[in-house]
């Protein structure tokens, strides 16, 4: 007898129906073609386990399972609950007359319970194309798949559940959630605020222009200066998630298994910190079978780089294609994902071994050719990509001690939201940018117009810092957010001039 049932292969962060075809025919062996990894292969015996529990039997007869399309390779765990239920009804142990309205995953322990999976939400979502009527999974990962609208999500903890349900002896409610409300509920739900940072009004000014235009940032200065403390601070001034980018980022963080038990949506930023001893592939993601890497996990949030000289060359170099085109393209023999990877990048720096170059009042024990070559870990063509440089001196006593309020994120965030307004009313017709900092060539030399004297102010700074072309636009694009922060239409000199002020590394004084 052939019974079909359906399941769903992850693919990047999208996912693709599978036709679980299984036949029961004259013989003793079992088979699964279609392509299974070893996880699949695996599963005769978590299969024969949970059904024997449930008080079923596992035929004794030839069993073909074909995971179907059978070009596209299967992997994981989460094809053990539509086999079972496949080879139950081929047998005859229970009904097949509900099976085409469903998709069925989920990992199965020896007796009968399920575990979680990895990317509910992307097979929910097309489930939902596909026109099924619900899709079962495991209780876990319900929340979830309930974020899409217009399908039943059936949780369910163990085979005897499914087999019931199917065979129409007993009923599962449906899991629904008001998304808007639950996305509303936790939005801007952050543990940590501005005002709990005394001082450093010129860093807190960078990084609100940072979080207006979407710029990168690179804080530079001695132990103890509070670059950490202020970079963690940054998703609370950007401006909330909407509930397309929530879902977006969701589902990357779904696919990676990275998602909070119970979470239905994430509805803050995500804030990225990685060791500086990771490797390339855990930055941007890969391995034998491709994952997204910390550049994806960040995707519309911050990917913080502590300590950067210590990172390893090669790890920073393969950031740098990522940074222009926001997105990573993984490729292997048999195939390629992509990846969403639109982050800011805020990184952190000593500006030498021991910390204290440039410092007001400790004195640098490194000598001139320690610091450059300290400084030269980090290659120009990745400084070239970081906006806005800027210099953390130690917060004095009298700042530390004082009993003023600092202002809250909240209202930084306000002001960021209303400069993000007047990009996104410039940008309407461009479907590729969204902010300042994504501006091409030629969107910089449509929009970010200056007069004659602007013109010789960044042609001076240009031949004194040495900069780049590329260094050329990033300042424009600056000068542009900083303007947007005044509601003014044309960028005036006192934007260019703030904006090569933070170009702190490309300072004589920082070359040794």
């Amino acid at each position: 007898m052939l019974v079909k049932t359906f399941s769903s292969a992850v693919h990047g962060i999208e996912a693709t129906s599978i036709t679980v075809e299984v036949h029961i025919s004259t013989g003793t062996k079992y088979y699964i073609v279609g392509l299974p990894d070893n996880a699949i292969k695996e599963s005769w015996q978590r299969i024969e386990s949970a059904i024997a529990t449930i008080g079923f039997r596992m035929p004794r007869q030839k069993i073909v399972v074909n995971l179907a399309p059978a070009d596209i390779r299967k992997e994981g765990s989460a094809y053990d609950l539509s086999m079972a239920v496949g080879i139950l009804a081929a047998s005859g142990q229970m009904p097949d007359r509900l099976l085409s309205d469903y998709l069925i995953l989920g990992e199965l322990s020896l007796n009968g319970e399920i575990q979680p999976i990895k990317g509910a939400l992307p097979v929910a979502i097309q489930a939902q194309k596909d026109g099924f009527k619900g899709i079962m999974l495991p209780e876990v990962n319900a929340r979830e798949a309930a974020a899409v609208q217009h399908i039943d999500v059936l949780p369910v903890n163990n085979l005897k559940e499914i087999v019931s349900f199917l065979s129409e002896e007993e009923t599962i409610v449906p899991l629904r959630l008001n998304i808007q409300q639950e996305f509303l509920n936790h939005i801007n739900d952050y543990d940590v605020d501005f005002a709990d940072v005394k001082g450093q009004e010129n860093i807190k000014r960078a990084l609100e222009i940072a979080a207006a235009g979407g710029h990168n940032v690179i804080l530079i200065g001695p132990p103890g200066a509070g670059k950490t403390m202020l970079a963690k601070r940054l998703p609370t001034i950007l401006p909330p998630l909407t509930l397309e980018e929530s879902i977006e980022t969701t589902k990357i963080h779904s696919v990676a298994g990275q998602l909070r038990a119970q979470s239905a949506l994430m509805t803050i930023r995500p804030f990225r910190a990685p060791h500086h001893t990771i490797s390339d592939v855990a930055l941007v993601g890969g391995g034998s079978h491709p994952q997204p890497g910390e550049i994806s996990l960040a995707h519309h949030g911050v990917l913080f780089l502590d300590e950067l000289p210590e990172f390893k060359r090669t790890v920073l170099e393969v950031m740098r294609q990522p940074l222009e085109s926001r997105s990573i393209t993984i490729s292997r023999a048999r195939s390629s994902v992509d990846y969403p990877a639109s982050f800011m990048l805020i990184a952190a720096m000593n500006p030498c071994p021991c910390g204290y170059y440039n410092h007001p009042e400790k004195e640098c024990i490194c000598g001139s050719a320690v610091v450059q070559r300290y400084l030269s870990k980090i290659s120009g063509p990745l400084l070239d990509r970081i906006d806005l440089h800027v210099e953390v001196t130690p917060v004095e006593f009298n700042e530390l001690a004082s009993s003023r309020i600092s202002e809250p994120s909240t209202s930084i965030r306000a002001r960021v939201i209303l400069a993000r307004k007047a990009q996104e009313e410039r940008f309407f017709s461009s479907r590729a940018i969204h902010c300042n900092a994504q501006m091409g060539t030629k969107a910089v030399r449509d929009v970010c117009k200056i007069n004659e004297v602007g013109k010789r102010l960044l042609q001076a700074a240009m031949e004194k810092l040495n900069l780049s072309a590329r260094a050329y636009d990033r300042i424009l694009k600056v000068a542009r957010t900083i303007a947007d922060m005044e509601g003014v239409q044309d960028i005036q000199n006192h934007h260019i001039a703030e904006a090569i002020h933070f170009r702190s590394l490309d300072r004589e004084n920082w070359a040794g």
